[in-house]
């Protein structure tokens, strides 16, 4: 949803209404964690298929996680990410469903 007006002196919304509008729709974010178990393909392929990720998707996120320790590979609502989660971690991989602060 985004609202669109020029004069944002009546404006009843604020740009950081809008950010409100995301976090209230996708309040949580599917993490997976790096590890030195599971390989670049198992991680990339587990990503295509649970995630419905594009293969450059996956793979943009295999290398943050395997950089940066993690990596949020998708945000929504508690009941739609944990059969997600479920099927990751059924694969072997590290994955948590977390609440999102402040973003």
């Amino acid at each position: 949803m985004k609202f669109n007006y020029t004069d944002t002196a009546t404006s009843p919304f604020q740009a950081d209404d809008t950010d409100l509008l995301t976090e209230d729709i996708f309040p949580f974010s599917l993490v997976v964690w790096n590890d030195d178990v599971n390989s670049f393909d198992w991680v990339i392929e587990t990503l295509m298929e649970v995630c419905d990720h594009t293969p450059e998707q996956a793979e943009q996120c295999s290398l943050i996680i395997h950089y940066k320790g993690k990596c949020s590979v998708k945000r929504g609502d508690y009941d739609t990410l944990k059969p997600m989660c479920e099927a990751i971690t059924g694969r072997g991989i590290g994955a948590t469903i977390e609440m999102m602060v402040g973003t």
